[in-house]
């Protein structure tokens, strides 16, 4: 957190982490459709041990894309994962709306 206790700029911390040794992955928000919770250029910044700093989408998504960014880390191979729901399912699973997401998801040496 930053003297303000907002978090930190996710590609600020991606760099503090690199200095500090630690393997990092960065995730970005690279295409939006419909009402996404976070616009393309989004950034989660995510290290080997599962510290994530930033967002690009939130709840089940978000875990999933850390769950990414950890086999980006170990195997080295970059990756876009997709995520959707429809509008009219999206409250039956606790969503605040629809819409899908691409998320590129890449190790950063």
């Amino acid at each position: 957190m930053n003297e303000n206790g907002l978090g930190c700029d996710p590609l600020v911390v991606a760099e503090r982490w690199r200095k500090e040794g630690r393997k990092v992955a960065l995730a970005t928000v690279v295409k939006a459709w419909g009402s996404a919770p976070r616009p393309v250029g989004s950034h989660l910044v995510v290290d080997d041990m599962g510290n994530f700093e930033g967002s690009v989408s939130g709840g089940c998504v978000e875990a999933a894309v850390v769950v990414e960014a950890q086999d980006a880390i170990a195997d080295g191979r970059p990756r876009v994962v997709d995520f959707g729901v429809a509008d009219e399912i999206a409250w039956r699973v606790g969503l605040s709306c629809g819409g899908r997401i691409s998320v590129y998801v890449e190790r950063i040496e």
